[in-house]
């Protein structure tokens, strides 16, 4: 197989964590992203998904955040989209 060279920068941190990633699932890190452009060529779209399963740290954050105001009164409810957009307006 003739092969080339791609270089690109990124945040060291984004690497240490994408090989780490590629690892875990059995991969290097080029092995990936050769997986990735084959896959642009295949489907002619960059597609990013998420683990929908596993929630981020910002979510679980945002949800003890959220429940705490909820517990202590601080929200708003709306009859419909119309006075939840003009409550934003006004604000």
């Amino acid at each position: 197989m003739n092969s080339t060279v791609i270089n690109i920068k990124t945040d060291i941190k984004v690497k240490k964590e994408a090989q780490k990633i590629a690892a875990d699932l059995g991969l290097s890190l080029s092995g990936a992203i050769n997986g990735f452009l084959k896959q642009l060529i295949r489907n002619k779209a960059v597609i990013f998904t998420l683990n929908e399963d596993i929630p981020s740290d910002y979510l679980l954050s945002a949800l003890k955040v959220s429940r705490e105001e909820r517990r202590v009164g601080n929200f708003h409810t709306f009859k419909n989209n119309q006075a939840a957009i003009s409550f934003l307006d006004n604000k």
